[in-house]
């Protein structure tokens, strides 16, 4: 009962103020201080002050808010970081679609070569005769270009 009277002198009090700034010709202000001044009325007509009355007093209600706070401040934290990194949103995107490219082993497609191939290499070297040169073995220069044409 006391907050809806309260509403109602703060409401009066800026219609007074408003009038008063109407009266020195100043109608464009004097408009901006009337609406603001029904507000308060417009609220206690409504329940709305008598909701936050008795949510103003209740545990559970300021825990909620002590919540939303730090809800509040997590989000505005990570605001803060993702812009102090200065990449976009774009740019993250990107990066993370390039990295997932690169997570595939680039040498997969190579055949692997261990210590006893390179000796039988060596050795048909030498059993070649010295004009003529050797030639890799192609094996997988078909499957690479199929990848390749697929952006893998």
């Amino acid at each position: 009962m006391i907050a809806e009277t309260i509403c109602a002198a703060v409401s009066a009090a800026g219609l007074g103020i408003a009038a008063v700034t109407a009266y020195r010709k100043r109608f464009l202000t004097a408009t901006k201080i009337a609406a603001f001044a029904l507000v308060p009325i417009g609220l206690a007509m409504t329940g709305v002050v008598k909701w936050v009355a008795h949510t103003a007093f209740s545990p559970t209600a300021w825990a909620g808010f002590g919540v939303l706070a730090i809800a509040v401040v997590l989000f505005l934290i990570t605001r803060a970081v993702d812009r102090r990194s200065g990449m976009t949103r774009k740019e993250r995107r990107q990066a993370a679609k390039a990295q997932r490219r690169d997570a595939v082993a680039p040498a997969a497609s190579a055949p692997s070569l261990g210590a006893g191939s390179k000796q039988a290499a060596q050795a048909a070297d030498a059993a070649q005769p010295k004009g003529a040169t050797r030639q890799k073995p192609d094996d997988f220069s078909d499957i690479e270009a199929i990848l390749k044409k697929h952006g893998i």
